[in-house]
């Protein structure tokens, strides 16, 4: 005895066979795959430093290109400065433009600091001065850190070495 589910099951499969192009009458054979009806992601946008210099911290004014930025997947290249003394994986930090920023000197501006906060669950693996691409999703917003203020946040999906 056939269920209705199955049924309905069957008749879903052949309708979505038909839809995808397959001829009527034609049914999918066992094992087959539909192809993917969803686009693939969005690759990340490049940021450069001089971009995210057009933020004017004292005002919180913009460039056009930068405030397009907000809120959308990038990849920023750029030194990591761990908030935890001596970690190599840490799941926040402060990307900036120069090895040793922050570092035994005044910081840089709010505008040439990026606070990366790794998605729940996510780390990062920091390999000492080497420069990483951290990628996620910008936001600007006015932080506090232990190094001054900041002018980014980054919802941090994913941190790999540097390459051109």
């Amino acid at each position: 005895m056939i269920s209705t589910l199955a049924v309905h099951a069957a008749a879903t499969l052949v309708a979505s066979a038909w839809a995808l192009g397959a001829a009527p009458g034609a049914c999918p054979t066992p094992g087959w795959v539909a192809p993917d009806v969803m686009p693939p992601p969005a690759a990340p946008t490049t940021v450069d430093w001089r971009t995210l210099a057009t933020l004017d911290w004292r005002t919180g004014g913009t460039s056009d290109r930068l405030r397009s930025l907000d809120g959308t997947l990038v990849r920023i290249p750029g030194f990591a400065v761990p908030l935890q003394d001596f970690a190599s994986q840490v799941t926040e930090f402060l990307l900036v433009p120069w090895a040793g920023a922050c570092v035994h000197t005044p910081p840089p501006p709010p505008n040439q600091m990026v606070l990366v906060v790794m998605d729940r669950g996510r780390q990062a693996r920091l390999n000492g001065w080497a420069p990483v691409w951290a990628e996620g999703v910008l936001r600007i917003e006015a932080i506090r850190s232990y190094y001054g203020f900041v002018g980014f946040r980054l919802e941090g999906q994913r941190v790999y070495p540097y390459t051109r």
